[in-house]
């Protein structure tokens, strides 16, 4: 059975990529530490590798219960779990709130501009002065040194235990659609109750992201599960797609982060 015929064409690299961690666990016997992966890849690696697996098991940590990007562990059944193993650093710094507005963007491109890769850094919280970030832990060091300004905001990171990590506790409201089809500009258009041409629009002018990943394609095909954000309007997931209606058009169940 083609494997790939369970998954997108783009999502081929990464599945090739976790058969090939699997393999070296299976290997060497030594457990295999991800980098931060995504809600979708870390779904895709636990359907490849799976619950049910004999032979290996999986652990996935972010640095707290509710974190978005977690690291993945991919150890042998008989290995013995321990959090240091993810390694995983709290950095943590202050600003003047009532002078300086800073968004998750904000730091997101201080990060980004000192070459971090996306795939060190875990989730990010900003607000109410403070900005936290969980990194793995091999770049903290670089971090803390260089990371001295963001905006037009002095900023000095210090490493804090991860039990200090604030979580954001996010309210997904549910709610049920009848759409024409699962391409991407029909959905948009339901949910956020905009026209299909300015759902086509905000494609166009790559505004719109799949499971963290711009999509240049109105005609772009959603599935169950997916992670949708329209920039400035926030993000939905396509939690079910129910079937068919009497008048051929398919009904789905979706949720919108409030």
């Amino acid at each position: 059975m083609d494997i790939y015929q369970h998954f997108r064409k783009e999502e081929q690299p990464f599945i090739d990529q976790v058969l090939s961690w699997k393999e070296q666990v299976e290997l060497t016997f030594q457990f295999k530490l991800t980098d931060f992966l995504d809600p979708r890849e870390q779904q895709i690696v636990e359907m490849l590798i799976g619950s049910n697996n004999e032979e290996l098991k999986l652990y996935k940590d972010g640095g707290g219960s509710e974190a978005e990007r977690k690291r993945i562990v991919i150890a042998p059944f008989y290995e013995e779990m321990s959090d240091r193993m993810f390694q995983l650093t709290l950095l943590e710094a202050t600003y003047q709130h009532k002078f300086t507005t800073l968004e998750h963007r904000d730091v997101m491109g201080a990060f980004m501009s000192l070459g971090v890769k996306r795939k060190k850094l875990g989730d990010i919280v900003v607000g109410d002065g403070i900005i936290q970030i969980v990194l793995a832990e091999e770049i903290a060091s670089y971090i803390t040194m260089n990371l001295t300004s963001i905006k037009n905001a002095n900023v000095t990171f210090e490493e804090k235990p991860l039990s200090h990590l604030k979580q954001e506790n996010e309210k997904w409201v549910e709610s049920e659609k009848t759409v024409s089809s699962l391409r991407l500009d029909a959905v948009l258009k339901e949910i956020y109750h905009i026209s299909r041409k300015d759902a086509a629009s905000f494609i166009q002018k790559l505004q719109v992201k799949v499971n963290y990943k711009v999509v240049e394609d109105g005609k772009f095909q959603l599935q169950e599960g997916d992670l949708i954000s329209l920039r400035g309007k926030g993000r939905s997931k396509l939690t079910e797609i129910k079937g068919l209606s009497k008048k051929d058009k398919v009904r789905i169940t979706i949720a919108i982060l409030k």
